[in-house]
């Protein structure tokens, strides 16, 4: 559980400096957690899985990067 939430935090940071995200730190470390849920989903949906440390860093990234690009399509900026 701990480590889903270090994992999570690092995504969202991660996330925010690919996207060049101009939101807080926290709302990026959240985003990742949340892309900790959604990656893995995603990844799955194209044939492919994460296991171990990194594969779950990589698939939680990918799962925040998904939830800011929606979001700024959603809000259009």
């Amino acid at each position: 559980m701990i480590t889903s939430l270090i994992i999570g935090g690092v995504a969202g940071w991660l996330a925010g400096k690919v996207m060049k995200s101009e939101k807080s730190i926290v709302f990026n470390i959240i985003l990742g957690v949340v892309g900790g849920i959604i990656g893995p989903f995603a990844l799955s949906l194209i044939g492919l899985s994460d296991s171990g440390l990194i594969g779950s860093l990589i698939s939680s990234t990918v799962g925040a990067i998904l939830i800011i690009y929606l979001g700024r399509i959603l809000l259009k900026k």
